[in-house]
């Protein structure tokens, strides 16, 4: 069996799955005996996903395709073939052991081997599945609840008398069969999940189902500590919104990467003065109309740091990034305890990373109060500015203006910020100019382009010349071919390990250049055998004398 993956979300992919003759959409489900007659007559494959090693290694007896794997032990499988985890419905009410062995399975594994959880998948939990990285599914769930009289649903189980109810409409409901109804709605759930991995937003959809389930909140949770796991798969770009409805947005790998490039990767180019602002419903914040207020008071003498939930913090040259421009939040007024915690511990981080001169904070309610929090921690003297609870009354503007009166000018260009959190490097920005308007700028050496700013993906997008001022990092190398379309994962040699999908890269082979976007992270690329490694923007022939 071979995945054909068309498009990727994370651990998730969707796409189609290829065997023999037949061919059905992924992530799906199937009458898996008919793809894998083999099965209906193979043995000791059945062992529980909590046996040890030994175990294991005596008793498991993995067969042809599929092949059976186990989190503690499995033997080698050849790349592309799909594998099958026994028993993993037996997890699905545990988060702490579902995490716990996903993860070293999901390592173990061939990038491009489609998954089996064989007798796991229904309607309430197929989002989750997918999510977490399974890629093919069988009826055996929705068959035996439908044995034991069960009515299956998205949003989780009623009793066989649902039939007549008028809560579905479909045929099997028509036709009072409970067991064509329970497929049907798995099937139906299943083609949701792809449009939203095809989308970007499967994360939007796992959030919403897993409320009327608490072992899969446990899982959400619990995955989203497994940081340097999770986020080798997380693209660097999403959806606009990205939305932050939940609590659990606070640990969202998108936004923890956020905040540790801010900490780790960027430096503010000046330290003498920062100014602590609210955020704003519209992004980026410079547009809207509260910021063009603070703006036209702070001119510059200051540098600017936007304090948000669930972001944290997002200085103003990074406030084109995703997620900075791209996410929407439930606005209450209110922050509760953990939201106060979490960013006064990044913005304590910051203030006492760059030893800031002054902390002038111009914010009331909760962002004050995580304001207040970070400079006790990290030994700083808090100026507050907000005359009346208003930080855009004129009164506020004026404390602000006092406050800043007499420190000198000094820009803080987008071009900068966006280098060094995108790609870790600090640009010479000497004998460059920028044309056209915020935040759709374009930077030139005469008339030479060198960047511009993709704004919708929240990107620095070089050019070949802009490359050549970036150092030599987010490269990847290809075999002496000059790409004709995108580049495959067949053809990739070597990639830096920082890079993640949506990354923009820069493509070296011996016989021509290319800039692109990577499909895929760096190690998967690697170790693919099929499927696009990076999406070919352009290309430059190499000339060899």
């Amino acid at each position: 069996m071979k995945i054909e993956i068309r498009s990727r979300d994370g651990l998730a992919r969707a796409g189609v799955l290829v065997h023999g003759d037949l061919s059905f959409p992924c992530p799906g489900v199937t009458e898996v005996d008919a793809v894998f007659p083999s099965l209906l007559a193979r043995a000791y494959e059945n062992v529980p996903i909590s046996a040890d090693e030994a175990f294991v290694a005596a008793w498991l007896v993995s067969g042809e395709e599929p092949h059976t794997v186990h989190p503690a032990y499995h033997e080698p499988v050849s790349a592309g073939e799909a594998v099958m985890v026994a028993n993993w419905q037996t997890v699905l009410a545990d988060p702490g052991a579902y995490v716990r062995h996903l993860v070293p399975l999901i390592e173990s594994l061939p990038p491009d081997a489609p998954r089996y959880a064989p007798a796991a998948a229904t309607p309430l939990n197929a989002a989750l599945l997918a999510w977490t990285g399974f890629d093919l599914f069988d009826y055996a769930a929705t068959d035996l609840a439908a044995a034991r009289g069960r009515f299956l649903l998205p949003e989780g189980e009623l009793g066989a008398d649902a039939l007549e109810s008028g809560v579905c409409a479909c045929e099997g409901c028509v036709a009072g069969d409970l067991r064509r109804h329970n497929r049907l709605t798995l099937e139906r759930e299943l083609a949701l999940v792809r449009s939203f991995v095809q989308d970007g937003r499967l994360r939007d959809l796992v959030d919403s189902r897993c409320r009327l389930d608490a072992a899969a909140v446990g899982v959400l949770r619990l995955l989203d500590r497994r940081y340097p796991f999770i986020e080798r798969w997380t693209p660097v770009t999403g959806p606009t919104p990205m939305r932050a409805n939940s609590a659990e947005a606070l640990g969202r790998p998108e936004v923890r990467r956020f905040a540790e490039r801010v900490l780790k990767r960027y430096r503010p180019s000046r330290t003498d003065t920062v100014v602590l602002l609210p955020c704003s419903a519209r992004k980026p914040y410079a547009l809207s109309q509260s910021h063009r207020r603070f703006a036209s008071v702070i001119r510059d003498r200051a540098h600017e740091l936007i304090v948000t939930s669930p972001l944290g913090i997002v200085p103003r040259e990074l406030e084109l990034c995703y997620p900075a421009a791209h996410y929407d939040v439930p606005v209450t007024g209110y922050w509760d305890a953990e939201e106060v915690a979490v960013i006064a511990a990044t913005l304590g981080a910051y203030l006492e990373r760059h030893a800031f001169g002054r902390v002038i904070a111009h914010l009331e309610g909760g962002a004050l109060r995580v304001a207040e929090v970070a400079a006790a921690g990290a030994g700083c003297t808090l100026e507050r500015t907000v005359a009346d609870g208003r930080p855009t009354s004129e009164a506020s503007l004026g404390e602000l203006e006092a406050a800043l009166d007499g420190s000198r000018r000094r820009l803080e260009d987008p071009l900068r910020g966006l280098a060094l959190y995108q790609f870790d490097h600090e640009l010479d920005l000497s004998c460059l100019r920028s044309r056209g308007r915020y935040p759709r700028l374009q930077y030139l050496r005469g008339k030479t382009p060198l960047f511009g700013i993709d704004v919708d993906a929240g990107l620095l997008r070089p050019t070949f010349e802009g490359w050549r001022r970036l150092g030599e990092g987010y490269r990847v190398t290809i075999d002496a071919f000059v790409p004709q379309g995108d580049v495959l994962a067949p053809g990739v040699l070597d990639a830096d390990p920082r890079i993640r999908p949506g990354d923009e890269v820069l493509v070296v082979g011996t016989l021509a250049l290319a800039t692109g976007r990577a499909a895929m992270s760096a190690a998967e690329m690697c170790a693919s055998t099929r499927g696009v490694a990076v999406r070919r923007r352009k290309v430059m022939k190499l000339e060899h004398k």
